[in-house]
């Protein structure tokens, strides 16, 4: 150890584009424990970039755990080895001196590579897009106890709404499945009278674009639940599938 610094051995993921082949390139970093995961392949781009190399491609937005859109596999696992947190929460010290270090993107088939550590998730953008959402008359905003929702409601439809939509979920099943993330956007609104109106059309909706956008399907391993920063529970897979069902059994009703 150089000091109070940690010597590492990182082996990150490159790779120029979607249609070319990548591999593991090796680098050593000497990096402060006090340093967050991203600040440590900061450090490496900064020194990648003195020596005119190339440097690592990598996405970090609001590094507060909230965005999702720092997610990286790291030793296998997405977002790293401490649960509940997104990748920019991960600190240096929680590895060791003399760690290797593998880095990689997220990697589902709805994920393409766009460079090195970078996936494309817009998929996940297209499901919210399909039903994510309540239609309401606009206007001046109502009061906030204009509508009584019981508190148990509350606290579940506020438990699914925490997603952040990282894709960790995806990233981790073997099938490359969506359903952990569908069904916490379907389940807030669900559980809600806002989202009540809608609750049919929704569901049908977003699980469509999930399959046409090549997302797995669920086989119940809760890898997904594990693996999430924020802890969604499948108890909202199983609420899914529920209003999924009724949805299909309201319209062959409708259509008699």
């Amino acid at each position: 150890m150089s000091g109070n610094n940690l010597n590492l051995k990182l082996k990150i993921w490159k790779q120029k584009g979607p249609n070319t082949a990548g591999s593991f390139v090796n680098y050593d970093v000497s990096v402060s424990p006090d340093a967050s995961f991203l600040e440590m392949l900061d450090e490496l781009n900064d020194r990648l970039e003195r020596n005119n190399e190339e440097p690592v491609s990598f996405e970090s937005d609001c590094r507060e755990g909230i965005c999702g859109t720092c997610g990286l596999v790291i030793n296998g696992l997405p977002h790293g080895p401490i649960p509940k947190i997104a990748t920019c929460q991960l600190h240096m010290r929680n590895f060791k001196d003399g760690d290797t270090i593998y880095i990689e993107p997220f990697r589902a088939k709805a994920f393409p590579v766009i460079k090195d550590l970078i996936v494309d998730r817009s998929g996940l953008d297209r499901v919210i897009e399909a039903g994510g959402y309540v239609s309401v008359n606009t206007g001046s905003a109502v009061d906030a106890n204009a509508i009584p929702i019981s508190k148990d409601v509350a606290s579940e439809a506020f438990d699914a709404a925490a997603c952040i939509g990282c894709g960790a979920c995806v990233a981790a099943c073997k099938n490359g499945s969506a359903m952990l993330f569908v069904s916490a956007k379907v389940s807030h609104l669900a559980l809600l009278p806002q989202g009540y109106p809608e609750r049919f059309k929704r569901v049908e909706a977003m699980v469509k674009v999930m399959d046409e956008l090549g997302f797995g399907a669920c086989t119940n391993t809760y890898v997904c639940e594990a693996e999430c920063p924020k802890g969604i529970s499948v108890k909202n897979i199983a609420r899914m599938n529920r209003e999924f069902i009724n949805a299909k059994i309201k319209s062959k009703t409708v259509e008699v």
